[in-house]
């Protein structure tokens, strides 16, 4: 089928559901009626959204998806309303490039998950927040979610690996604010989680704070290769990296 016949049955699929939806009568009536027209109809509603998405009709796939999470958020079924939030989330990401979006859309899957306490779900999406947040150069939201994250989980015996990476990045995002902040950022890690002391990313940290102190760029950028050299650097680290690096005095920006 190509892509409009795709679309057109996206439509017919839609209006099916909003009929349903309509006979159903009220949500109560439908919730205790025993009546399935409204669980059929977010069925219907989530696989219009799929053709309209295969038919990058983004629009369309997105008001489908918020209709069914309308309906479940008031049958109270908030898990399967969590993960329609991040397959928006996931369209303004890669097809809309709207990132503001994306972010609200995480946020709110992020809340859903917490009140059903599905928690590794929950930090999945605040990640994500973080990440994007940091890019925005909201700084301060990005750390509170890495320092939230790295407490949560350094603790777990199963993902205390992964605290180190988050103390490290909330760490990164003080840095690119301010030199005195992240040095005592450092040490407040150091005291929580003591494995943090002996991980390279705190190591490295240290070495870029000294450079940083030097105003040394050389160091600077010594220090980085020498990580990235066993553990390869991704785009966000460089680019937080990046952005520490051009309050150096003199810097040019790279990390050649």
């Amino acid at each position: 089928m190509d892509n409009s016949g795709k679309e057109k049955e996206a439509i017919q699929l839609m209006a099916e559901a909003d009929k349903k939806v309509k006979s159903s009568g009220s949500f109560l009536g439908g919730m205790f009626g025993g009546n399935h027209k409204v669980e059929e109809a977010c069925e219907m509603y989530a696989r219009a959204a799929n053709m309209f998405k295969m038919a990058k009709n983004w629009s369309e796939a997105i008001n489908c998806l918020n209709a069914a999470i309308d309906i479940y958020t008031d049958m109270g079924r908030f898990t399967i309303a969590a993960k329609h939030h991040i397959t928006i989330a996931e369209v303004y990401e890669s097809e809309l490039v709207d990132i503001e979006k994306a972010i609200a859309h995480y946020e709110q899957a992020a809340d859903y998950y917490k009140g059903e306490e599905s928690n590794s779900s929950a930090n999945k999406c605040l990640l994500k927040v973080a990440s994007y947040s940091a890019q925005l150069e909201q700084y301060q939201k990005a750390i509170e979610i890495y320092e939230q994250v790295g407490t949560n989980t350094m603790d777990n015996p199963l993902l205390k690996y992964s605290a180190k990476e988050y103390f490290f990045k909330a760490a990164l995002c003080h840095f690119i604010v301010d030199e005195l902040n992240a040095k005592l950022a450092v040490e407040k890690y150091e005291e929580m989680f003591p494995a943090f002391s002996d991980s390279r990313e705190c190591k490295l940290l240290k070495k870029l704070l000294e450079a940083h102190e030097e105003q040394n760029s050389e160091a600077f950028t010594e220090a980085v290769k020498e990580f990235d050299s066993i553990s390869r650097l991704d785009q966000w680290l460089t680019t937080m990296l990046l952005r520490i690096k051009k309050t150096i005095q003199g810097d040019a920006g790279d990390l050649k």
